[in-house]
């Protein structure tokens, strides 16, 4: 595993099925000899291709290790809860939260939402200050990855401002100390990134999923409820509104109607997506301001959450639990949370048309109309394969239609070349696919339909030859029959069944016993049979012979030998 991804591929689990470059947003995923890796220089960490995946194949790099360690030095270790935790703990208090991390070894717990209420202050005062500008928010950090990668002319729009996790870690570090380390607990993959690059800011980030194994690890009763020692510093007020769509805008105006037309809420990468792709034909003087989260409804429907509830319950469950306070806001900012962003500038290659069409025929397309544009690659059209191939980012045997196509190329030539009859039948019993020699058994008529239409698809199996019980038997035991004779007329034919999809398909290969050509191959069969039966016999003869001379040998030399002894002693 790389260490600096914070999501990686399990090779050996993953199995062909490009689900993860189906689903995912800007394709930033390579494909090499079948096994589908995250590409670091393109991912935006988003965490689709681990939810879709049906394998479990891709995984969320686990750092819990990593603060454990930091728990044995005996630092204060604080922890910066994502708001969204009220969705994905229903129904447990602040206070029976603190009590189950420190039981791990935490120092204390604090919302992450009050740095993003800080965030809050600052963008109202960007808004006031700049008010013909279109701001994006720079909150998620998926979609600060995807403006620096993908849309690097629009990096400027981001507002120059930390996160809200950032702007808390610098709100706690000015409490508490620049000694005191803190570690993030989320739903989002994101974050991993984002304390990779803060610079010794963020200690660590895990996810809601880390967290639960933990407390189920060390047996951790969360409903245990908690007496005192709740949040630190103070509990957060209008910040809790982050995780859900719309929220960072309640934070920023007291109210946003639809008809407020300067704050504009998107959530879900496929709407941005689309706005980036379209930004430049809004006015330039258009003061605007886009609450960007990359899960659609907001955090609360990050990767790492348990709770699958529907997203309205746990919208509903935010709200209910944001705590009402005198203070109107936006607030006025307390610290500096300033922030550079460094966008990417990728080259983007450019292929020429002859390119394309070059990697198009190698996948079975020669012309327009075969590019079906079926999506089974992972891509949406054929020609979005042919430039990730050019890429080097995927491979020929992606095109499910090309590889059907000449998987079944290569089983028609087989069935036809085939010396023995082959027959493949359904569970209708009607035929599938046979060669001729098939034909030429069945007898002179099925010849003829055979010659009007090639493998005789269609045709009921015993009009054409009376055998449809052995299949029968077949689809109904689901066991194969090996070298089955059964007379036809005056022929008899040796038949072995076999399964190619259960009840469903079945497939049988014939041949004519009573043709002089197979019972000469029986003789010949049978005289190897004897030959070796008989090769075999006289090996054992030979060595029990073998063993008998060498123990004759060796007595009559000792016999030998005595006797030379005692001629020797009488001389003497």
């Amino acid at each position: 595993m790389n260490k600096c991804m914070p999501i990686f591929t399990r090779q050996t689990e993953c199995q062909d099925c490009y689900k993860c470059v189906r689903s995912c947003p800007v394709k930033a995923i390579k494909i090499e000899q079948g096994v589908a890796s995250v590409m670091d220089e393109a991912c935006i960490y988003c965490g689709t291709c681990v939810e879709v995946c049906p394998s479990n194949a891709k995984q969320v790099r686990n750092d819990r290790q990593r603060v454990i360690d930091l728990l044995n030095t005996g630092k204060r270790v604080i922890v910066s809860l994502a708001p969204s935790w009220v969705s994905e703990f229903p129904g447990l208090s602040r206070t029976a939260m603190a009590k189950a991390f420190k039981k791990l070894g935490f120092s204390g717990v604090s919302e992450t939402a009050l740095g993003a209420q800080e965030v809050a202050a600052h963008v109202a005062a960007l808004l006031s200050e700049k008010p013909d500008k279109c701001f994006i928010s720079s909150a998620c950090p998926v979609v600060v990855e995807y403006i620096c990668k993908y849309h690097p002319e629009y990096s400027q729009n981001l507002t120059a401002l930390s996160s809200p996790l950032l702007a808390h870690c610098s709100f706690l570090r000015k409490i508490y100390g620049e000694d005191t380390e803190i570690v993030f607990v989320g739903p989002c993959i994101a974050k991993k990134l984002e304390s990779d690059r803060s610079n010794g800011l963020l200690h660590t980030a895990l996810t809601f999923t880390d967290i639960h194994e933990w407390f189920e690890e060390c047996g951790v009763d969360i409903d245990q409820p908690g007496n005192s020692g709740g949040f630190i510093p103070e509990y957060a007020a209008e910040g809790g509104l982050y995780p859900i769509d719309g929220g960072m805008i309640a934070c920023i105006k007291n109210q946003c109607t639809v008809t407020d037309n300067h704050f504009v809420s998107l959530s879900g990468m496929d709407s941005i997506i689309s706005v980036m792709n379209t930004l430049d034909q809004i006015p330039a003087n258009r003061g605007m301001f886009l609450e960007t989260l990359a899960c659609s409804g907001g955090c609360i429907n990050g990767p790492c959450t348990r709770d699958k509830m529907a997203t309205v319950v746990k919208r509903l469950r935010v709200l209910d639990t944001i705590s009402q306070t005198g203070n109107r806001f936006p607030r006025k900012p307390a610290i500096s949370i300033d922030r550079q962003f460094h966008p990417c500038n990728p080259d983007q290659p450019v292929y020429a048309e002859h390119q394309i069409r070059s990697v198009l025929q190698r996948t079975g397309k020669n012309s327009e109309a075969d590019e079906l544009n079926c999506g089974g690659c992972g891509y949406n059209s054929c020609r979005e394969l042919a430039k990730a191939i050019l890429n080097g980012r995927a491979e020929t045997d992606m095109c499910v239609t090309y590889m059907r196509q000449l998987a079944q190329k290569k089983a028609n030539m087989l069935v036809k070349t085939m010396p023995s009859a082959v027959v493949i039948v359904d569970n209708s019993m009607r035929i599938i696919e046979c060669n001729r020699n098939f034909a030429r058994i069945a007898g002179k008529e099925a010849e003829q339909v055979f010659e009007v239409k090639e493998g005789m698809e269609g045709a009921v199996l015993d009009k054409v030859l009376p055998i449809s019980h052995l299949f029968r038997r077949v689809f109904e035991t689901g066991t194969e029959i090996v070298d089955f004779d059964v007379r036809v007329g005056a022929k008899i034919l040796r038949c072995s069944l076999f399964v190619i999809e259960p009840q469903l398909i079945a497939g049988c290969i014939l041949n004519d016993v009573t043709k002089p050509s197979m019972k000469k191959e029986e003789i010949i069969k049978g005289a190897r049979q004897v030959i070796k039966r008989n090769l075999t016999t006289v090996q054992k003869i030979a060595r029990l012979l073998g063993e008998n001379a060498a123990e004759t040998e060796m007595t009559l030399t000792q016999i030998i030998d005595a006797f030379k002894a005692g001629n020797t002693g009488n001389q003497k």
